[in-house]
């Protein structure tokens, strides 16, 4: 039970310290700086980060859906060459066993 709260809460920190919350972060205090101090390239980099994170965010989300589709699909085009080439085996062996 405490392993698993253990993961959890790597699980956590690893979310908050993501690459996505470190750019989303970036992204909101250069816009706030850029704001305060009236600092025209801050808030331009500000408006460009914070969209993009979200892009971000949803192209990762489609590639590893992605992924995983692929790998399944690979998993189960394994599974039925094995299920086939054990069929033929058997058959082959049978035949050979009859010859005799």
């Amino acid at each position: 039970m405490t392993n698993d709260k253990q993961r959890q809460e790597v699980s956590l920190l690893g979310r908050i310290l993501s690459l996505e919350a470190l750019l989303m972060l970036m992204g909101v205090a250069s816009l706030i700086y850029g704001i305060t101090q009236g600092a025209t390239i801050n808030i331009f980099w500000g408006i460009v980060i914070i969209p993009g994170v979200f892009v971000l965010m949803k192209v990762r989300r489609k590639d590893w859906k992605k992924h995983w589709e692929e790998l399944e699909a690979e998993q189960q085009a394994r599974l039925s060459a094995g299920k086939t080439n054990s069929a033929d085996k058997k058959t082959e062996d049978q035949n050979s066993h009859d010859k005799q």
